[in-house]
């Protein structure tokens, strides 16, 4: 198996914040809005140096999805952000139809997202997200793994024509992958390769999976793994290559079980390929408070549940 290793440990929304700063000095176009969480999303450096390109809209997401929405139509690139929970679940409806509906070309940037918001508790943990948007029409929908992939996928959707909901977190994760990457817009990412099973992973669980791929490497199960960042356009190419190779698929995701990531590869084979498939993502249920690895491991979404699942599906090989 590939060794990977990592340098430090970054949290993604700091990539957000750096690649939403280059963005703004590559094109005066790009336009930063929030909704009362400068701090949080790490935007202040673009607030400082382009405040005239920098509204601040308070706690009144709708109003900033409605805002963004109309500056599409004098050629501005809105970047909307705020917690994942709020650029959600609060404003689907300006989403859909201010948005979405209309093709407007508004980038929501969610900060915040899944379990790993951690002490906030169910209220801001928002699991359902995912789901939401992507059963938007049109909608692109991106979960970067590191800090470095979060910043290359942020300079990608300034340059990216149409809506787009870009997805990042607080804790602080592994930063791996290489810092003058190019990010292209649905394009999986093989991460290594083997014969066995394929676990395709997003966001936060990208790291775990490849720590769960070094143990069942130790005990002979080789894995292809694969880096799904896009969501949606979902990389059905790369999916059915790999599937159609080790037959067995592990999905991992910080994401309800439903309408995420493994509702999608599940959907795709369903309909090209059957192969057995098991989903380590969160079952029908809300989070709690507690430290981001408490609440992994309490919700079965950590190292061990992704060795487990491979362990499974292989017996339905």
């Amino acid at each position: 198996m590939k060794k990977f290793s990592y340098k430090d440990k970054k949290d993604t929304r700091s990539g957000f914040g750096v690649g939403l700063y280059e963005a703004g000095k590559k094109n005066e176009n790009v336009v930063a809005m929030c909704a009362d969480l400068t701090g949080s999303l790490k935007m202040n450096q673009f607030a400082d140096d382009f405040p005239e390109r920098f509204i601040q809209c308070g706690i009144a997401e709708a109003n900033m999805i409605g805002t963004a929405a109309g500056l599409t139509i004098g050629g501005k690139i809105p970047f909307a952000g705020t917690f994942a929970n709020f650029a959600t679940g609060r404003v689907y409806d300006q989403i859909r139809q201010s948005v979405a509906y209309s093709n407007k070309n508004v980038k929501i940037c969610a900060s915040h997202a899944g379990l790993t918001l951690g002490e906030d508790g169910a209220t801001h943990q928002i699991l359902e997200d995912i789901g939401l948007m992507k059963m938007l029409p049109g909608m692109v929908v991106i979960n970067p793994c590191d800090y470095n992939q979060t910043k290359a996928a942020t300079l990608a959707i300034a340059e990216y024509e149409g809506p787009v909901y870009l997805r990042f977190g607080r804790p602080k994760v592994p930063n791996f992958t290489p810092e003058d990457q190019k990010f292209e817009i649905g394009k999986a990412l093989i991460l290594d390769e083997g014969n066995d099973v394929t676990i395709f992973a997003t966001g936060h669980l990208v790291w775990k999976a490849i720590e769960a791929a070094e143990i069942l490497d130790k005990k002979g199960i080789s894995c292809d793994i694969i880096n799904i960042h896009t969501i949606k356009p979902l990389d059905e190419k790369a999916v059915l290559e790999s599937v159609s190779k080790t037959k067995a698929v592990v999905t991992a995701e910080e994401h309800m079980m439903n309408g995420g990531l493994g509702d999608s590869i599940a959907q795709l084979l369903s309909r090209k390929l059957p192969a057995p498939i098991e989903m380590v993502a969160v079952n029908d249920t809300f989070g709690e408070s507690g430290t981001p690895e408490e609440l992994l491991t309490k919700y079965n979404i950590d190292t061990v549940n992704i060795v487990s699942a491979v362990e499974s599906v292989l017996k339905r090989k």
